[in-house]
């Protein structure tokens, strides 16, 4: 009856998620290593478990072949492009994820981090702890128009949050919820309109494995100069190089970038100015982050038990 909970900030912010597991009859194996589990040391780890509190960590099907045990995988957050679902499935895993978590979290740091780019705080700050006193001029989030790629529970939050600070909200989505959307006063619109006429984009939708950048070259060229991006998705969903060479040459005035395609991140975003980076804190707020754990512990339960 052993459970790995593997992402490694599992628990940190309160114990009752352990104390769940624990009172119904489960031994816990933690993540020792502070970071994001390799796959021979999820494998060692998990090898006796029948059930894994998962984080990002690459669940592939060698991972699921040397754990035979394996009966449950709860992923701790929303998104499953680490585990090979169809794998798991067909030997008869259950997959469950925790999608209402991180909703608010994500939704809040996408408003901020559009706050912050805007403003240039980030900016102001590094050149004031460097005793630089230098004032810079922003720009104002009223009257812009404000583009949401992707309307799933965290599009559909941070669209009503920039609804309702007066903006005009433009929405793409493959399957939009239009009821909603009118209810709200969202404009559903094409791909094509959203990227040419919103003044912010902001990019909620979900990543797919071996599928090419949604938004590179062609989507870039069709955006307004001076746009401002910001990105708490999934990294491979932006082209980083076609990012890079807009932001140098000025198309898009500024960035915001939470995730990226190979984490821990140290590229050339690094080097700009005109971009800020955060190292996909998404969820990472306590009172979500808790929800997300104890969620994910429940989700187990209900497997197992």
């Amino acid at each position: 009856m052993k459970i790995l909970t593997s992402p490694s900030s599992f628990g940190k912010i309160s114990n009752e998620p352990y104390e769940i597991l624990m009172d119904n009859g489960f031994e816990i194996i933690k993540n020792p290593f502070g970071r994001k589990l390799s796959v021979d040391e999820t494998i060692m780890l998990g090898k006796d478990c029948i059930g894994i509190v998962a984080g990002l960590e690459n669940i592939n099907s060698n991972v699921i072949d040397s754990i035979p045990n394996l009966k449950c995988i709860s992923r701790v957050g929303v998104g499953m492009d680490n585990i090979d679902l169809n794998y798991a499935k067909n030997k008869g895993i259950q997959i469950l994820n925790t999608p209402d978590g991180p909703t608010r979290a994500v939704s809040e740091l996408t408003l901020g981090l559009t706050i912050g780019i805007l403003r240039k705080i980030s900016d102001a700050d590094a050149d004031l702890k460097k005793r630089i006193w230098k004032k810079q001029t922003g720009s104002l989030l009223f009257k812009k128009t404000i583009g949401i790629l992707g309307l799933g529970r965290i599009g559909k939050m941070t669209a009503k949050i920039f609804k309702s600070l007066g903006n005009s909200v433009l929405a793409y989505d493959i399957n939009p919820d239009k009821e909603w959307a009118k209810k709200e006063g969202i404009e559903i619109v094409d791909f094509d309109k959203l990227l040419s006429y919103s003044d912010i984009i902001t990019i909620h939708i979900p990543f797919k494995k071996n599928h090419p950048p949604v938004i590179g070259k062609n989507q870039f060229s069709k955006m307004k100069d001076g746009v401002f991006i910001v990105n708490v998705s999934r990294g491979g969903i932006v082209d980083e190089e076609e990012l890079f060479k807009n932001l140098t040459l000025g198309k898009i005035s500024s960035a915001a970038i939470d995730v990226f395609e190979n984490e821990p991140y140290n590229g050339k975003l690094c080097d700009l100015k005109n971009v800020l980076l955060t190292p996909h804190i998404g969820s990472y707020a306590k009172e979500g982050k808790l929800k997300m754990e104890i969620d994910a512990v429940n989700n187990i339960l209900k497997v197992l038990t």
